[in-house]
């Protein structure tokens, strides 16, 4: 199982803009993503600014079809003048779940 990790922090100010971007990627691949096996996203409860995403994809094919889909270049087009700092993003082999 493949797996991204990205901590993404807006500007203030724009949380909400971020928190329906993202929200709008997590429907996309509610609805057609069948070999991502789990998108979540999680908001920061002490700093609503920062947002973080754990990405689980059966292969590298549906790890690449979810990053070239259409709805993540949308969501780049919506958060990328509103995205304060470096996104962190970690590409990992998972090794346990529960």
């Amino acid at each position: 199982m493949l797996t991204i990790t990205a901590v993404i922090r807006a500007k203030k100010g724009h949380e909400a803009t971020m928190r329906q971007a993202l929200l709008d990627v997590v429907e996309h691949v509610r609805t057609s993503e069948p070999t991502t096996v789990g998108y979540h996203v999680s908001q920061d409860i002490s700093d609503p600014c920062v947002f973080a995403t754990y990405e689980r994809y059966v292969d590298k094919a549906a790890m690449d079809r979810h990053n070239n889909s259409p709805a993540v270049a949308r969501f780049f087009e919506v958060a990328k003048p509103i995205i304060d700092g470096e996104v962190v993003l970690v590409s990992a082999n998972e090794i346990a779940s529960k």
